[in-house]
């Protein structure tokens, strides 16, 4: 990766610059949570124009399954938004949201990492030239691709992914503690065991579609307690329906997980069954 524009720190005047309270058109970046020089929870707006002035970085990426073959990429380094735009970007979770309300979260840990980039350009050409995306959607307004991935961790049979989401609309800065508690599992749980296990894999794959409360993407229709009562009532079907769910559901647009062991998909199994009892009405 390639840095075009040497970072450089920018005084609160010339961030509000950039901080737009309205809106001006549909592909202005929507940006939340909390935000440097604005009280928690205010949503501003960042024009294209604005982004394409931040530093940006330069690379050719081979790997990413959005795009068509090898495609060179400019944007913003996400640890350059944090710096730039966070409240607190020594304690910050980037959680980018979709059109569709797929949302991914971007950890302190996989920032530093991967280096995911918030793409602007791609080969050369602004968003409006870009190509469809896989689904046959637009890739924009924005995209995240990195210069390249190599899994840092895995778990049971689950291996760090990347994660590249498009369509996105907004990015908030989170605090990481108050994001992944939403689904931490209640009670005491040892490290390494199959709930804590089940965690990890669940925060990195389960969240970006299903919910718990505000907390997560809602691109399935189907909330966290309620993958928590399947997995209480009908485990095994709990398990079928994530190695293989168009078994279950033809037409289901869920992944498959064929790669899961039964190891891992017990660890899911008992992870969501911490979350059973929640919810209900006595």
């Amino acid at each position: 990766m390639v840095a075009i524009a040497a970072l450089a720190a920018v005084p609160a005047v010339a961030r509000q610059t950039i901080l737009h309270v309205q809106r001006s058109s549909p592909g202005d970046l929507e940006v939340g949570g909390e935000l440097a020089g604005v009280p928690p929870g205010t949503t501003r707006y960042i024009r294209y124009e604005n982004l394409l002035q931040m530093p940006q970085e330069l690379s050719t990426v081979s790997d990413d399954s959005n795009f068509h073959g090898k495609t060179e990429i400019v944007g913003v380094a996400l640890e350059t938004l944090v710096r730039l735009l966070g409240a607190t970007p020594n304690d910050a979770l980037i959680v980018a949201i979709c059109y569709d309300q797929y949302r991914t979260n971007y950890s302190r840990d996989y920032l530093a990492t991967h280096h995911p980039v918030l793409v602007l350009r791609m080969n050369g050409q602004l968003r409006d030239h870009w190509p469809l995306s896989p689904s046959g959607g637009p890739l924009g307004p924005y995209l995240i691709s990195h210069p390249s991935f190599t899994p840092s961790f895995k778990v049971l049979s689950h291996e760090d992914e990347p994660q590249i989401p498009y369509g996105i609309t907004r990015i908030e800065f989170r605090r990481e503690a108050t994001v992944f508690g939403a689904i931490r599992p209640p009670g005491n749980w040892l490290a390494g065991s199959s709930v804590e296990q089940g965690f990890v894999i669940a925060r990195q794959d389960c969240f970006r579609c299903h919910n718990m409360g505000a907390e997560g993407g809602q691109l399935a229709g189907r909330s966290w307690l309620q993958l928590a009562r399947r997995a209480e009532e009908d485990g095994p079907l709990f398990r079928k329906i994530i190695r293989n769910p168009a078994s279950v559901t033809p037409g289901a647009k869920m992944p498959a997980h064929g790669d899961y062991d039964d190891a891992t998909l017990n660890a899911l199994t008992d992870y969501f069954k911490t979350f059973s009892g929640l919810g209900r009405k006595p």
